[in-house]
């Protein structure tokens, strides 16, 4: 994708949820939570295995989510994806990122697509905010 649609997309994006949240410090997750939570955006935690990360409450999935979100940022295992892209297209949420590693089928990216969710794939969305807008 484009740096100037990422650019726009981070620009844009105001409520992000991201699957796999630890509450650990020591994980990717919890590093890349906080850095988006400290440049303004409010963070969703999705995990059902946490109550609240970063003070903010966690859901058990996607759809327990009582209000609208932005973007969707992921950080489960590739085979985890295309139920959340069905979710996503379900909350109506216009954006799913795949962080570094994770993929997902053409045939579930397709049809995300034709249900009006796009991809942004195998990118750090920290790496990439700090490189677009810093």
């Amino acid at each position: 994708m484009e740096d100037r649609i990422k650019k726009e997309i981070l620009q844009k994006t105001k409520t992000i949820a991201i699957v796999g949240l630890s509450d650990r410090p020591e994980r990717p997750s919890f590093r890349v939570a906080k850095y988006l939570q400290e440049k303004g955006y409010r963070i969703i935690p999705v995990n059902p295995r946490v109550e609240e990360v970063l003070g903010e409450k966690s859901f058990a999935s996607l759809n327990d989510i009582p209000f609208s979100v932005d973007l969707v940022d992921v950080f489960r295992r590739s085979e985890e994806v295309p139920a959340l892209l069905e979710e996503a297209a379900q909350k109506k949420i216009p954006w799913v990122w795949l962080q570094l590693g994770v993929t997902c089928p053409e045939e579930s990216e397709q049809t995300a697509r034709q249900n009006g969710v796009q991809i942004i794939k195998d990118c750090c969305i920290m790496v990439e905010h700090k490189r677009l807008i810093g």
